[in-house]
């Protein structure tokens, strides 16, 4: 199953990391200079969660920021407990 964010979208997008060597003109150097780009990914915390959609409780892919929103409501914790019988 894909990385990606039920609600929002989110998903893996690729970008790029520079390698930079040499000390910053603001700092008395000669300057930074970029030494080598290497692809890489970004990738969404996603979370597999319980929730409340459209009245059922369903697992669902979520983003983490969106949890920590609130945006998702989560099913009603149960307290069942058997009877002691004995």
């Amino acid at each position: 199953m894909p990385r990606v964010c039920q609600f929002s979208g989110k998903k893996t997008r690729s970008g790029r990391t520079y390698a930079r060597r040499g000390l910053a003109k603001a700092k008395g150097g000669v300057g930074k200079k970029t030494t080598g780009k290497t692809l890489r990914t970004f990738k969404p915390n996603i979370q597999r969660v319980r929730a409340v959609v459209d009245g059922r409780v369903v697992r669902v892919k979520v983003a983490a920021k969106f949890l920590k929103r609130g945006v998702i409501q989560k099913p009603v914790k149960r307290n069942w407990r058997p009877d002691s019988e004995g």
